[in-house]
């Protein structure tokens, strides 16, 4: 530390003058000095401090401002020291000023700016920025091939050695093919390969332990770090596919498509799952109408050969495939495919049994209607493709609308069983179609159909008739002609034109008919008098046709002659007539509807009868199956007659019915309790008729009067209790024809005590 000092004053006015060119040196302070301190840099004093007692001091950041306490200057004497260890890292230099002030505070010189610089000292060490580095290299690149570049930073200055950093590599993992498969610039950082060999199927990757020193690499000096660097060797195509067999070897029924015949299987050194390693399967023989192909499994990345179109067993019972496997992207430069890229599918058809066919189908055969039958018209059979099978072909009938064939089921030979007509409803357009089965003795069998079309030829089997077979005109007809033609089944030229004739009988027909031709079809028919009276007539026409055997046949032509309106139209009774009811057959169905009726009528009848005489019989019960005697007591009545859907008011008044039939109402047995008050009925009007049950009752009262064996009460008791003042008067008012004073009671006594006051009233002595 040199002392600087103020100058006399007249060097100081001269420095003040040439205060631009006055630069007090920056004073160089080691960092991480090891005191002891305060240790003194400078001594500042000012020439003025001689004449009288000065002031000095320091300002600055590290001084007065933070960082503060850092440099100290001792005011009297003028001594700048450092107060505490420096680290040029943390602050590289400082900026003060210096004062001198006397001791009334007044400057006495311009303040010194003082420069204090940090030197530098090797205390950090190099330090990568990642720990671990990944790059990638593909494999077999050439020496010279960059790879990645790896940094490290130094705290220290890097304008001296203390920053200046070399790197190395340490180690590489694994050792192989050799121990320096890379180099590292040792100025940059920058790894790249230097020697071939890179293969990612035997090392897919490489751990370098990389170093970096300061002090440019001293190993004495310099401080040192490492990192570690990892180094994946990329897949390329270097590995072709290669089959995992010579031959492979598949089945295949014949006729099959989409049919997975064999599975190839191949290896590939390669990554799996990329464009290097996936398969691609080409057929470069033994196909050559294409019925095979070869897609991937993309998941086993096999071959799977496939029939895409049928094959036929009786041309080639064997196939033998050349295919060749790629991969999806081309191998790289300098590879080429080896002879286990491709291998041999050997594949055998199997037979299998196939329906027989009918050639040609169908099968069109001309002849004239009208065969006759048991006629031979054609054979029609059918081949079985199964060549080196020993079958043998049945034929049968499968669709003949109109029975008219048959089939040989050995030969095919098809002969008639019916005349064959051309007329028939199941001929379309002249045309007969019939479908055969051939099935072959296959287990199981096959069976093929065929079709035979007939095509039958007119012939003039068909007489003529008229058209229409009924027509209509008035009395007076006005005009009297009417328009014939002739409906013929045949065809030109064994239909029309026809020739037209009245028949000679009977012979009124010509004296009150003519027929005139109009052209080749149509005729008319006119009535030669002026009035014919109501009534149907049949006119016999005799109708020829044109075939070269002509054909004629009469028939009638029905014409309905009746009373006309105005407008020419016949009434409707005539129409009645038209429909071709006789009077008989009206009174006949009139007749019938009669008699049907009546039958009706007499059902209805007897089963009311049997109605009543049934329900006459449940009520009038032979008093010896009398039912009452065993009716128990409960102690419970429910309602009386109001709760009832009956009309009872002819049982409730009496009085309203003839003398003979008045009917007791509301006896109650004297031995028995009423059950609740007595409620008051109120009265209900009498039924202007009683109706059955008035005559029933009447019925069943005298059956119960003129009864020897009856008990001593009437048929009709209701049990309830009605209160007093019953309108239906003491029992006596029911008027029995016997007194039955002259019976004998006492057997009432057995009956228990209930009967026994019965017994007293009707068997007793009359007190």
């Amino acid at each position: 530390g040199s002392n600087v000092s103020f100058l006399s004053p007249h060097q100081f006015l001269f420095l003040k003058r040439m205060k631009r060119d006055w630069v007090i040196p920056p004073i160089n302070v080691p960092e991480n000095s090891r005191g002891p301190f305060p240790q003194e840099l400078v001594r500042i004093r000012s020439d003025h401090d001689k004449n009288r007692s000065l002031r000095y001091s320091v300002t600055g950041p590290g001084a007065d401002q933070p960082p503060t306490g850092i440099f100290i200057i001792d005011p009297i004497s003028g001594e700048l020291s450092v107060n505490k260890p420096l680290d040029r890292e943390h602050i590289p230099s400082f900026h003060l000023r210096a004062h001198a002030v006397d001791l009334n505070g007044n400057q006495v010189e311009n303040p010194i700016d003082i420069v204090i610089n940090v030197i530098d000292m090797n205390d950090n060490r190099p330090e990568f920025t990642h720990q671990i580095w990944n790059g990638t290299v593909p494999e077999g690149s050439k020496p010279g091939t960059f790879v990645m570049t790896v940094t490290s930073v130094d705290k220290d200055d890097p304008k001296t050695a203390n920053g200046m950093l070399r790197y190395k590599i340490l180690s590489q993992t694994p050792e192989s093919p050799t121990s320096n498969m890379f180099t590292i610039n040792n100025k940059t950082g920058g790894i790249i390969t230097v020697a071939a060999g890179l293969d990612r199927e035997k090392v897919p990757q490489y751990t370098l332990i990389i170093q970096a020193t300061d002090m440019e690499g001293n190993p004495m000096y310099g401080l040192s770090n490492t990192a570690t660097a990892v180094i994946r060797v990329t897949d390329v195509n270097d590995n072709p596919p290669e089959f995992t067999a010579e031959t492979f070897f598949g089945e295949v029924p014949e006729n099959r498509v989409n049919v997975i015949v064999a599975n190839l299987t191949v290896t590939d050194k390669d990554q799996p799952n990329t464009p290097a390693w996936n398969a691609v399967y080409k057929i470069t023989g033994g196909d050559p109408t294409g019925k095979f192909s070869v897609p991937t499994d993309p998941t086993t990345n096999e071959g799977l050969v496939t029939v895409v179109k049928p094959i036929d067993y009786e041309i080639s019972r064997t196939y033998v495939l050349t295919v060749e496997a790629r991969n999806e992207v081309p191998l790289a430069r300098g590879i080429h495919s080896p002879r286990q890229s491709t291998a041999t599918v050997s594949i055998r058809v199997i037979d299998v049994n196939e329906s027989p066919y009918f050639e040609p189908n169908p099968k069109l055969i001309k002849l004239e209607e009208g065969m006759m039958p048991e006629s031979t018209l054609t054979t029609f059979t059918a081949q079985d493709p199964d060549r080196f099978m020993q079958q043998s072909i049945r034929y049968s009938k499968l669709s003949d609308p109109a029975n008219w064939l048959r089939i040989d089921p050995n030969t095919g030979r098809i002969t008639t069983i019916a005349i064959l007509d051309r007329e028939s409803p199941y001929v379309k357009n002249s045309l007969y179609n019939a479908t055969f089965l051939a099935s072959d003795s296959g287990v199981p069998p096959a069976s093929g159909t065929g079709t035979l079309q007939i095509y039958l030829l007119d012939i003039n089997d068909n007489a003529p008739k008229v058209f229409p077979q009924e027509t209509e005109i008035c009395e007076k007809p006005e005009p009297n002609a009417i328009n014939i033609t002739a409906l013929d089944g045949d065809l030109n030229p064994n239909a029309g034109p026809f020739a037209f004739e009245l028949a000679h009988r009977p012979s009124d027909v010509r004296r009150n008919w003519t027929i005139t031709r109009i052209s080749g079809d149509y005729a008319q028919v006119s009535l030669k008098i002026g009035f014919l009276e109501s009534g149907i007539y049949e006119i016999p026409i005799i109708i020829t046709d044109s075939g070269n055997l002509p054909m004629s046949n009469t028939s009638y032509l029905r014409i309905k002659v009746c009373q006309c309106d105005i407008n020419g139209d016949c009434t409707d009774q005539q129409h009645i007539m038209a429909a071709g009811l006789g009077t008989g057959a009206i009174i006949s169905i009139l007749l019938c509807i009669i008699i049907l009726l009546i039958l009706v009528l007499l059902f209805v009848v007897w089963m009311k009868r049997r109605d009543k005489e049934r329900q006459a019989k449940q009520l009038l019960i032979d008093p010896e199956d009398d039912v009452r005697d065993n009716i128990l007591k409960y102690d419970e009545e429910g309602g009386g007659e109001e709760d009832q859907d009956y009309d009872l008011s002819q049982l409730q008044q009496p009085d309203t019915i003839e003398p003979d039939a008045i009917k007791p109402v509301g006896i109650r047995r004297l031995d028995e309790r009423p059950l609740h008050p007595e409620p008051q009925y109120p009265m209900r009007s009498a039924a202007p008729h009683p109706g059955d049950i008035g005559d029933f009752i009447n019925e069943g009262l005298k059956a119960a009067d003129n009864d020897p064996t009856a008990p001593p009460y009437d048929s009709l008791l209701v049990f309830d209790y009605e209160g007093s003042g019953s309108t239906a008067g003491s029992l006596s008012s029911l008027n029995s024809s016997s007194s039955g004073g002259d019976q004998d009671y006492d057997y009432l006594n057995d009956w228990g005590p209930r009967f026994r006051k019965l017994a007293d009233m009707y068997g007793g002595s009359d007190d």
